[in-house]
């Protein structure tokens, strides 16, 4: 019994260890390895047309120093495609057939259906590491491709330039790529469309180009050769016709010959820039590039640095664009901002530079400080002015006639120093009681007595016996102003008030010293005027009465009027004796020579009238 217990313990330790021992062998087997995840591709977005052949190339061997196929391959990496199409959160191997074909880095569709658009996972993988980057897939309808003409479609484009009178071979694009997977030997289609035109040229082969081959060959380029060049690879695979096709944007650029430095267009050497303190800056620089295969250099430097390696590179940058392209020749601005200028910076040296293969060519900056004007002082200055300005207009406008009476009568000429008239105002107007009681009691009177003004009125002032037109005739060339009182009844042929407004106008017309002045004492129709007013009413000033209104003397019908009347001012007294002792003198000479001649009766007229017509 005491051996046989230590028997069945051996026993039983040795079952567990046998059963235990497969677990410990499958727990020192390598884990899986995690995969390193590169996210999307920066290519970008990989574009086919519907029913074309199309591929993804892994952008994992797009660096062969990283990843190379043929090392990978040998180090047992195994290249696997996932695909998660849209709408899907789940990515699902890719399965190969005859549409879906795995070569080497690539996966091809041949052909592409819109269906297939969506992201595309390349994974490579082996026991120990796993990489994986993701790319995205869009397939267009022919009708979304917009190629602007009825040539072709073509999901990508390529450029080239040629020089204008230089020759030059087309190569489709990816045609090698076809060759590898066709059966036989790809055949290429050529077309062309010329810019600003829809118009396909089927099989453009004539004047300098001609088909070499599945190449296109120009012989010497020429600006008409410019434009979008389209080819069509076709080839077989596994009994199917297939095929794809490439644009080609060709551009002419000017010859090699030309002169290639660059030139500095702006600044100009003796440009100053002006700048103000405590303000954003920004100083333009402009440079013309000749063609070359080379990229230009267009840049600032600010003390003899880049900006980016400048000290205060956060207040000084940069912006660079391209101005005009030129056959090829460029012409580049650089802008150069500096945000709020210090006084400073005036003493900085800030250059633009610009260079390509064939030379190099840099300029200063010339800063001058814009002279700040007092704004608010010289503000508040130009809106007194203004103010000041259009008061005076106001008054100027309202005030007129006080303020050109004012100017007469301090700067004014008294005609009577001038000419030797004996009156200032002859008056004339229709003989009917309406009319001779207002130019009696009112112009005579105001003109008289408040204005010391001489009056002369026919009727008034005539000495009887003498003839009617010589005494009309010779007051109105004695006087200064022939006031003509305007009504219906003014005139009419050979009525004394017409035979004084003759001898005014006559007056005027030989360039003497009388004006006529016409009074509107009630509106008259202008084809009521006589002719002679007719004539000379654009050179007449016209007064108009406007009844009660125009009865005191300051309103406007009386301070109108003495604008067109002589200069009067107020006279002093031992003047006023002198004016009634001239006046006393003539009337006496005039009684005198008629007592003589026998042309006047017994009645004299009022001597007060005389004193009243002298003064």
């Amino acid at each position: 019994m005491a051996i046989v217990v230590p028997t069945l313990l051996f026993l039983f330790l040795f079952v567990i260890m046998v059963r235990m021992t497969p677990a410990v062998s499958q727990s020192t087997e390598p884990p899986e390895p995690s995969c390193y995840d590169w996210g999307e591709s920066s290519n970008g977005t990989v574009w086919v047309v519907e029913g074309e052949s199309g591929w993804l190339s892994c952008p994992l061997f797009s660096h062969p120093s990283v990843y190379n196929y043929t090392s990978t391959q040998s180090a047992g990496h195994n290249l696997v495609w996932y695909r998660l199409t849209e709408g899907q959160d789940l990515e699902q191997p890719i399965t190969y057939s005859s549409r879906f074909t795995k070569d080497r880095d690539r996966l091809w569709l041949q052909p592409a259906a819109t269906a297939d658009t969506g992201q595309y996972i390349c994974m490579l993988r082996n026991k120990t590491s796993c990489s994986r980057i993701a790319m995205r897939l869009k397939v267009l309808r022919p009708d979304e491709v917009a190629s602007g003409s009825h040539c072709a479609v073509a999901a990508s484009t390529s450029h080239l330039l040629i020089p204008f009178e230089k020759g030059k071979e087309l190569d489709c694009p990816d045609l090698q790529d076809a060759a590898k997977m066709a059966d036989s030997e790809p055949t290429v289609t050529w077309n062309f469309v010329s810019p600003g035109t829809s118009v396909c040229q089927k099989d453009p082969f004539w004047n300098y180009r001609r088909l070499k081959g599945v190449k296109l060959r120009i012989d010497i380029m020429m600006d008409q050769f410019q434009g979008l060049y389209y080819c069509t690879v076709h080839y077989q695979r596994r009994g199917k016709t297939l095929s794809f096709t490439r644009s080609i944007n060709v551009s002419a650029v000017y010859p090699p010959n030309l002169p290639k430095q660059p030139t500095m267009i702006h600044p100009a050497r003796e440009q100053v820039y002006t700048v103000k303190q405590d303000t954003e800056v920004r100083l333009v620089c402009r440079g013309l590039f000749p063609y070359l295969e080379s990229t230009p250099e267009i840049w600032w430097t600010v003390d003899g640095k880049k900006l980016d390696k400048h000290p205060e590179h956060d207040r000084f940058s940069e912006t660079t664009r391209l101005v005009k392209w030129d056959y090829g020749d460029q012409t580049m601005e650089s802008e150069l901002l500096i945000q709020v200028f210090r006084s400073e910076d005036l003493n900085k040296e800030l250059n633009c530079s610009v260079r390509n293969e064939r030379g190099f060519v840099t300029r200063r900056a010339q800063l001058e400080e814009e002279v700040s004007l007092p704004s608010v002082e010289l503000g508040c200055g130009l809106g007194v002015t203004l103010v000041l300005m259009l008061l005076l207009f106001v008054i100027y406008h309202v005030f007129w006639l006080e303020l050109l009476l004012l100017y007469r009568s301090w700067f004014g000429t008294d005609e009577r120093h001038t000419d030797d008239k004996e009156y200032d105002v002859y008056i004339s107007y229709a003989r009917n009681s309406e009319e001779e009681q207002f130019v009696l009691s009112t112009l005579r009177s105001i003109l008289e007595n408040e204005l010391g003004y001489s009056v002369c009125i026919f009727d008034r002032d005539s000495l009887p016996g003498g003839t009617i037109t010589d005494e009309t005739l010779s007051f109105v060339a004695r006087s200064r102003r022939l006031l003509v009182v305007l009504s219906p009844g003014y005139a009419s042929q050979g009525s004394q008030a017409l035979l004084e407004l003759k001898a005014g106008i006559d007056g005027m017309a030989l360039g003497g010293h009388l004006r006529v002045i016409l009074i509107q004492y009630k509106p008259v129709r202008r084809q009521g005027w006589v002719r002679e007013l007719r004539r000379a009413r654009v050179a007449l000033a016209l007064v108009r009465w406007q009844g009660d209104k125009s009865k005191e003397l300051t309103s406007r019908f009386w301070k109108r009027l003495r604008v067109e009347l002589p200069v009067r001012r107020v006279s002093s007294s031992s003047e006023e004796e002198e004016k009634k002792e001239v006046a006393l003198m003539r009337l006496s000479s005039q009684n005198s020579t008629n007592s003589q001649t026998g042309l006047i009766s017994n009645t004299v007229k009022d001597p007060q009238k005389v004193l009243n017509s002298a003064a």
